[in-house]
């Protein structure tokens, strides 16, 4: 075990279910991650490890959310566990600490970056896309698929 999980484990005070066990265990060996569970089963957990895994191997985490709403919401997360030095916001109408080692942003953000080739994506180990579910949406569904394809093919995904 790696002591940035073993760091990470002893902050969660619970033990982890089998599913996020296999998922962290996915992460640890480089590899991306679907994590398909209901609601309130602790899905984050696993985004939460891949943002501590890029911060402890000196790279970069991006957090998409599909909302300005739960973007703000993760961000005010991350800051509490993480200071507000290391983690940034971008939704578009809203930038703060935008070269953070981990921003959290809308992921029509995070595809605009990517088309644009932003220097942010230098570095970049780990991109959470939270409600991924979305790519189903006829009207904003494609912007999760633009990002899956179009993510360079070293970043790791967290798909929740």
């Amino acid at each position: 075990m790696t002591p940035a999980r073993a760091g990470f484990l002893s902050t969660l005070g619970f033990r982890l279910d089998s599913f996020q066990t296999r998922a962290l265990d996915a992460l640890d060996e480089g590899r991306s991650v679907l994590v398909a569970a209901p609601t309130g089963s602790g899905k984050t957990v696993v985004a939460e490890y891949a943002v501590v895994k890029a911060l402890a191997e000196g790279g970069k985490a991006f957090y998409t959310t599909p909302l300005k709403a739960l973007s703000n919401q993760k961000f005010a997360d991350l800051v509490r566990r993480h200071g507000p030095e290391r983690v940034g916001l971008l939704t578009g109408d809203n930038s703060i600490n935008g070269d953070a080692p981990v921003v959290v942003m809308t992921t029509e953000v995070l595809r605009n970056m990517i088309y644009a080739g932003s220097p942010a994506l230098s570095g970049l180990e780990w991109v959470v896309l939270d409600e991924v579910h979305n790519h189903q949406n006829a009207y904003r569904g494609p912007v999760w698929e633009e990002v899956i394809i179009h993510t360079p093919p070293h970043v790791g995904l967290v798909c929740l």
